[in-house]
């Protein structure tokens, strides 16, 4: 098990890590500002486009720095915040169809988990998702290893596996994939092989059953990847499909899938930084199999691309960000009725608190809305889309108060 002082460390070398990848894609985005504004990049910007900022977080009882979204049939909309709530630890929340916002549940920082992460949701209005901490003891702080937890339509949280931070994995941080019957699939950042980075391990592929037992489809091990930051998705013969923000020489991340009987094959390495550097999105699944997803940094202007990998395993960057249209796309990419790849970039804009952004199947990038602060800051997490065509999302912070923001855009 990792101790709670060498995993303080891991995490905090881990966030140490991400904020140097910010501050460096920052200072060289804008450096280079003033020649990319001018330069003969495929962008474009919408016209009449309508942005509502349907709740802007206190940082109190209602939450602090929101993360993904997920939409039920009546089109209220669910997520989590990672503080905030009534003990500090992180909100399970419901913005209804009237823009109220609703505090479904409160983390208390132990057993029951702190820091959660983004959320999905079964036929029966139940809501199921990870978090990175708690659950017992050991790890980080002392609060345990994560969760993967239900939250009911009513409020009641049913803790369904805590992590123990060794073989089993720990903090899990991506979304989960739910079968019908009731198992979850997702990915720990660190645990599994500890002799991967010992003490820390490289991350691993899980299953829990719908009666609460683990069982590790996969441990990573460098070379076929570490860091899996987001979650799997399926595809038509039922392999899971994921990336991992490192892997490999020189280490800059991977496509990966993992057959039935737990065989794991990276599909595509980022050998290069122009190819992109450092995926920590999930990916989409379009059609003949092509999976479409982003990296943080690399490209041509090293501020990150949209890529697709197809099913042969084959690479394209589709688009290289530059400080106009965005820095920084943590978030992956979502389909609209039109094939058009959508997404958000952290940073970039005009403003420079990030972007929502078209991309078509010509390469031109229509940007939908840039952040101006008030209306939000720093989206980190995936669009998700209406019958209409509207979008919504979140901004990490920013907003009234600073806190973070739930919107809605109507391209």
């Amino acid at each position: 098990m990792i101790g709670a002082n060498q995993g303080g460390t891991i995490v905090n070398n881990t966030l140490q890590n991400i904020s140097k990848i910010r501050l460096e894609a920052a200072s060289a985005a804008l450096l280079l500002a003033v020649v990319l504004m001018s330069a003969a990049v495929a962008t474009q910007s919408a016209q009449a486009q309508t942005f509502t900022v349907l709740h802007s977080f206190t940082g109190s009882l209602d939450g602090a720095y929101p993360t993904g979204l997920v939409r039920d049939a009546a089109g209220n909309l669910y997520g989590t915040t990672s503080n905030g709530g009534t003990y500090g630890y992180g909100t399970v929340f419901k913005v209804d169809t009237g823009g109220r916002e609703i505090v479904l549940y409160s983390f208390r920082g132990g057993t029951d988990g702190a820091l959660p992460a983004d959320l999905i949701q079964d036929a029966y209005g139940n809501l199921y998702g990870t978090t990175a901490e708690g659950g017992g003891t050991g790890c980080w702080h002392g609060y345990g290893c994560g969760t993967v937890y239900r939250v009911s339509s009513k409020g009641k949280e049913s803790v369904l596996y805590r992590f123990t931070g060794g073989t089993d994995g720990a903090s899990p941080m991506g979304t989960l994939f739910r079968e019908p019957d009731g198992r979850l699939y997702g990915t720990t950042q660190i645990g599994g092989d500890l002799s991967c980075y010992p003490p820390a391990g490289c991350g691993t592929v899980f299953v829990v059953s719908k009666a609460g037992e683990e069982k590790v489809l996969h441990s990573f091990n460098v070379s076929d990847g570490f860091l899996p930051w987001a979650g799997v998705i399926p595809d038509a013969e039922g392999n899971l499909l994921g990336t991992t923000e490192g892997g490999g020489d020189p280490g800059y991340g991977n496509v990966f899938k993992l057959n039935k009987a737990g065989k794991e094959t990276v599909l595509y390495h980022f050998d290069k930084p122009q190819q992109g550097q450092f995926p920590q999105s999930g990916l989409t699944l379009g059609k003949a199999g092509t999976l479409y997803g982003t990296t943080v940094q690399g490209g041509a202007y090293g501020n990150g691309t949209v890529f697709k990998v197809s099913k042969r395993g084959v690479g394209t960057v589709l688009y290289s960000f530059s400080w106009p249209d965005g820095v920084n796309p943590f978030a992956g990419v979502i389909l609209d009725s039109k094939g058009n790849l959508c997404g958000d970039t952290e940073m970039g804009g005009l403003s420079g608190y990030g972007t929502v952004y078209k991309l078509d199947a010509s390469g031109t990038l229509t940007l939908l809305h840039a952040f101006d602060g008030p209306d939000g800051k720093y989206p980190f997490d995936n669009l998700i889309r209406d019958a209409k065509g509207n979008f919504y999302g979140t901004a990490s912070s920013g907003g009234s108060a600073g806190y973070g923001t739930v919107w809605k855009l109507t391209p």
